[in-house]
C-alpha cells in the first residue's frame, strides 16, 4: 500500500517526504528526537541543556497554559490547577484509578460510570487526550524552533502493555496537536532500535527489554532477525513505576511521623511537597547512595539507602514476577536471552539493576541515557518510515481507520490507520434502550470523529437480541482485515450467542489523493471534531444519568426524605436544561453536582437494601 506524504502547512499532498520526528510521550517526562547526520539525537531546550520536558500542565487561566518546567514550579503553589501523570489516565475510567485518586493534586471526576475519566480545572473539564495534546504541542514547537521548519508527522511510543483504548487515545492526542501519527510503536521495540540491536544482517537474537518509567512497567521479549522485530511476549503493569516508589516513600514518612494517611488527600500542597522530596530521594540514592534528611513543614523526612531499598524491594519483586511470566509465555529460559536492555529513569536505582541482572544472569545494557533511549529509538523508527533505512522490514499497513457508528453519530475506531495488515481487533458494546432486540452496525472508513465526515462502507443488523435492560447485553464486534484489504465484520451477543457478519472491500476505489485529503481534513478539523465529540459524549452520559436518577427515585422513595427527593429532582431538571444547550463544560459541571449530591444517598440506599435482604438470615463462618 502506498505511503502518503502531506504538507500540513500548505494543505496539500507533498511531493517529497517531510521530516518525521520520534516522540516519547512519558508519564513523568516527554522527549522529542530526530535523526541528524545519520544518528538519533534528542532535542534540547533553547539553552541546549535539558532534553526532558516534564509532562506537566499548569492552567493559570483558560488562555494562559504552561507546559514543562514552567508548569512544574506550580506543583506546590497551585496543585489544583497543575496536572501531571496524564499518561496514567489515558484510556481509563474513574473506576480504573479511584484507588490512586488521593495522590493526585487535581480533581478527577467521579461519574460512577465506565466512561473515560475527566479532569476538572476550575469550571472547565478536560480529557486526558486534550491534556496530552498540550504536551505534544510543546514538543512539536520545540523541534520546529530547533530545526527551523514545520513538522507534521510523527512516530509516538507507548508501553507494550497499553490496550487498544489507550493506543487510540494516544493517536487522538497526536491528531489534536496537529500531528499525523504514522505509527504507534511499543517502547521496547524503540529501545532496541536505539541500541542498534537487530540491525546486523543474518544474526538472530532474543532481547529482553525491561522498562520501568514514571508510571508504567513492562517487560517485552523480542526476537530480532534480519531487521524483522517479532514480539514473543509482553507483560507488565500500567500502574507500576517510579510514581509508586515515590508513594512508598511518602507513605513511609507518614507512618514514621504517626500521621493520618488521609492527610495526603486533604492537604494537596503538602502532598506535592512530599512527592517532590521523594523524587529528590531517588536521585540522591541513585547517584550517591547517601542518606536523606529534610524537614517539610512539621514532617521529619528522613530515610537511609537501606530503608529505601526495603521499600523498593516489593516493587522490584513485582517486576521480576512479570519477567518470569513473560519468559514463560515466550517459552524461553533466561539463558536464551542475548541482551537485557534497561529503559526508564527508575532503572538508575542500583537495587533495580541488581535484581534484574540477578534474574537474567548477565550484565544489563544501560550505556545510553535511560530517559532518552525510547525517544532515540522512535527517531530511528521515523527514519525507517521515511525510507532512509532499507535493511529493516516494514509490513503493509491500512491507510485509513476503520470503525463503527455509535450513539450520537460518533465514529468509534476499531482498526486505526497505519495498523499492520493483516489485522484483527474487537470491542464490546451494549444497548442504549431497554428491551432492544436489534442492533444496526454501520461500518465507516476515515479519520474524523463524526461519521457524517467519513466514508460509509456498509451496514448490517444483528437481530434477535433477548429483551434486557439497557446496558446489560454484551455485544462483541470484531473487524478482521486480510492482506488483500478485504474487511470482515462480525457481531455477536455473548449471552445468547446470536451472531451475524458482513464482508466489505474496504478501499472502495479511493485514490491516494482522496485518502490524503481525508487525513488532512481530520488534522485541520481535529479541535472542532474533539469539541463536537466531547459535547455528544457529555449529552449521552447526562441522558443516561437522568434515566438512572429517575429509576433510583422510583426504587428508593420510601427511604428518602421529602427534601432529598425534591433536591434530587431539582438537580435532574437542571441537568435536563443543560443537555439542551451546547456547553459541554456546563453539562459536566451539573452532572458533577448531581453526582456529589446523590452519592451519599446511593450509599445509604445500598446499605439499607443489603440489610433488608439479610433480615432473618443466619450468617455462619468457619
Amino acid at each position: 500500500m502506498a505511503k502518503i506524504s502531506i504538507n500540513i502547512k500548505e494543505g496539500k499532498v507533498a511531493k517529497e517526504a517531510d521530516l518525521i520526528i520520534g516522540i516519547d510521550l512519558g508519564t513523568s517526562n516527554s522527549l522529542v528526537a530526530v535523526i541528524k547526520d545519520g544518528k538519533p539525537i534528542s532535542i534540547k531546550d533553547k539553552n541546549g541543556k535539558n532534553a526532558l520536558v516534564p509532562s506537566i500542565i499548569h492552567f493559570a487561566t483558560e488562555q494562559d497554559v504552561l507546559v514543562g518546567n514552567d508548569a512544574k514550579t506550580k506543583l506546590i503553589s497551585d496543585p489544583q490547577n497543575t496536572i501531571y501523570s496524564v499518561k496514567r489516565l489515558m484510556g481509563k475510567s474513574y473506576h480504573d484509578i479511584e484507588d490512586f485518586e488521593k495522590y493526585f493534586g487535581y480533581k478527577i471526576i467521579d461519574e460512577d460510570s465506565e466512561s473515560l475519566v475527566k479532569v476538572r480545572v476550575k469550571d472547565k473539564f478536560y480529557s486526558p487526550i486534550e491534556l496530552s495534546a498540550m504536551i505534544l504541542k510543546a514538543l512539536k514547537h520545540r523541534i520546529e524552533q530547533s530545526m527551523d521548519q514545520e513538522v507534521s508527522k510523527a512516530v509516538i511510543t507507548v508501553p507494550a502493555y497499553f490496550n487498544d483504548a489507550q493506543r487510540q487515545a494516544t493517536r487522538d492526542a497526536g491528531k489534536l496537536a496537529g500531528l499525523d501519527v504514522l505509527r504507534i510503536v511499543n517502547e521496547p521495540t524503540a529501545a532496541s532500535l536505539a541500541y542498534g540491536i537487530g540491525q546486523e544482517p543474518g544474526i538472530s537474537q532474543k532481547i529482553a527489554v525491561y522498562d520501568l518509567g514514571g508510571g508504567t512497567f513492562d517487560i517485552s521479549i523480542l526476537q530480532i532477525q534480519d531487521g524483522v522485530f517479532e514480539v514473543l511476549s509482553t507483560n507488565g503493569d500500567t500502574f507500576l513505576g517510579g510514581d509508586d516508589i515515590d508513594r512508598a516513600i511518602m507513605d513511609y514518612w507518614i507512618k514514621i511521623n504517626n500521621l493520618d494517611p488521609n492527610i495526603l488527600k486533604t492537604d494537596k500542597n503538602l502532598s506535592q511537597e512530599l512527592r517532590l522530596a521523594a523524587e529528590e530521594v531517588k536521585k540522591q540514592v541513585a547517584n550517591t547512595n547517601n542518606s536523606y534528611k529534610k524537614m517539610i513543614k512539621f514532617i521529619n523526612c528522613q530515610i537511609s539507602p537501606e530503608q529505601m531499598n526495603d521499600l523498593i524491594k516489593p516493587l522490584a519483586e513485582k517486576t521480576i514476577e512479570c519477567c518470569k511470566q513473560a519468559m514463560k509465555d515466550a517459552g524461553l529460559q533466561t539463558s536464551d536471552i542475548d541482551h537485557v536492555v534497561m529503559v526508564g529513569g527508575s532503572t538508575r536505582l542500583p537495587i533495580i539493576k541488581e535484581k534484574v541482572g540477578q534474574y537474567f544472569g548477565q550484565k544489563v545494557h544501560d550505556d545510553l541515557n535511560p530517559d532518552e533511549v525510547v525517544a532515540l529509538g522512535a527517531a530511528v523508527q521515523a527514519d525507517i518510515l521515511a525510507g532512509n533505512q532499507k535493511d529493516i522490514l516494514l509490513l503493509d499497513i491500512t491507510p485509513l481507520s476503520l470503525g463503527i457508528e455509535t450513539v450520537g453519530g460518533l465514529m468509534d475506531t476499531i482498526i486505526p490507520r497505519n495498523s499492520k495488515v493483516p489485522s484483527k481487533a474487537g470491542r464490546q458494546y451494549t444497548t442504549s434502550v431497554d428491551g432492544q432486540a436489534n442492533l444496526k452496525v454501520a461500518v465507516f472508513q476515515g479519520e474524523r470523529d463524526l461519521i457524517q465526515h467519513n466514508r460509509k462502507l456498509g451496514e448490517f443488523i444483528l437481530k434477535g437480541i433477548p429483551p434486557m435492560p439497557a446496558g446489560i447485553p454484551k455485544i462483541e464486534i470484531h473487524f478482521i482485515l486480510n492482506a488483500d484489504g478485504i474487511l470482515k465484520v462480525k457481531a455477536k451477543e455473548l449471552r445468547s450467542n446470536v451472531e451475524t457478519e458482513i464482508e466489505i472491500r474496504s478501499q472502495y476505489g479511493l485514490s491516494e489523493e482522496e485518502m490524503a485529503m481525508m487525513l488532512l481534513d481530520s488534522i485541520e478539523h481535529a479541535q472542532a471534531d474533539m469539541n463536537a465529540r466531547a459535547l455528544l459524549e457529555s449529552r449521552n452520559e447526562a441522558n443516561a444519568i437522568v434515566h438512572s436518577s429517575a429509576k433510583f427515585l422510583e426504587q428508593n422513595a420510601s427511604i428518602l426524605s421529602v427534601e432529598e427527593v425534591k433536591m434530587t429532582i431539582a438537580h435532574v431538571e437542571k441537568l435536563k436544561q443543560a443537555i439542551q444547550g451546547d456547553d459541554k463544560d456546563l453539562i459536566n459541571k451539573v452532572m458533577d453536582e448531581l453526582n456529589e449530591y446523590t452519592s451519599p444517598l446511593a450509599h445509604r440506599a445500598l446499605d439499607y437494601n443489603i440489610a433488608e435482604s439479610l433480615k432473618g438470615k443466619k450468617l455462619t463462618g468457619e
